[in-house]
Parts: C-alpha cells; sequence; structure tokens
C-alpha cells in the first residue's frame, strides 16, 4: 500500500481561482444589477433617493451608479482588492441603517422583510471584510521594485 503525503499533493490553481472568481462575481452581483437597473431607468434610480432622502437625488444617484461598479470591478479584477472591499462594506454597512430601518415599522410582514434585509445586508458587510482579510499581499517579484 502506498502512502500518500499532502506535501506532495499539487494545488488545482486554475480551478480554484475560477471558483474564486465566480465566488467574487456572486459577491458582487447585487453591486453590478442595481446600477445597470439604475442606469436603464434613471428615473427610478432618482426616486428611491428621494424615498431616502438623499438630495440631490440625481448626483447621489449618478454616485452610487459610479461607486458600486467601479469598486466591483476592482474586486473582480483584483486591483486594489482590499480597499474597494473594504469600501464596499461600508457602503453596505452605512447604507444597511438607511434602508432597512426595520426598527420604526410595526410588526408584521414589512417589518419582517426589512429585518431580513437588514442582516442579508450585514452577512454582505462580513463578506466584504473576509475578502479584504483574506486578499494576498503582493509582493515585487524578485529583483525587481515598484517605483
Amino acid at each position: 500500500m502506498t502512502n500518500i503525503s499532502l506535501r506532495d499533493a499539487r494545488p488545482v490553481r486554475s480551478s480554484v481561482s475560477g471558483l474564486h472568481f465566480l465566488a467574487l462575481l456572486a459577491l458582487c452581483s447585487a453591486y453590478i444589477q442595481g446600477p445597470l437597473i439604475k442606469i436603464f431607468d434613471f428615473s427610478g434610480a432618482i426616486a428611491e433617493m428621494d424615498h431616502f432622502g438623499l438630495y440631490p437625488a440625481p448626483f447621489f444617484a449618478v454616485g452610487v451608479i459610479v461607486f458600486e461598479l467601479s469598486m466591483s470591478a476592482l474586486i473582480l479584477t483584483g486591483f486594489y482588492r482590499r480597499a474597494a472591499a473594504l469600501a464596499l462594506a461600508l457602503f453596505t454597512f452605512a447604507t444597511t441603517f438607511i434602508a432597512f430601518r426595520f426598527w420604526d415599522l410595526q410588526p408584521g410582514l414589512e417589518r419582517s422583510m426589512a429585518m431580513n434585509g437588514f442582516f442579508e445586508h450585514f452577512g454582505l458587510v462580513g463578506a466584504f471584510v473576509l475578502v479584504a482579510l483574506y486578499e494576498p499581499r503582493r509582493r515585487p517579484a524578485a529583483g525587481r521594485s515598484f517605483r
């Protein structure tokens, strides 16, 4: 019988990095889909900003669109992934308190749905923090330096 050591096992990098990308894409999906909907229904985006009391509404609508798409792109490409993940974590944390104020609602279905949304978004905050914490630090290749 042959002993197999874990030290001899080779990691399958292509499938792991593909799965890693798909996981990041899934995490960013709401931050890609949401802005695209806002772009194609800009009057709806303005109405959403008005609903949450964000004025001037067109300024906030454009800001949210640009922010969410650009942070998602940074996360997916790996360029400043840590910073982008932390930025989306902070953004999600702040907007959760604006959009899901379940404590202001009467008990019932609307309150229950708002509470679920609140804690689901807290889960997203945690996921983005984990992306930032576990993103490997990039170091210059041997013999090279960044100047």
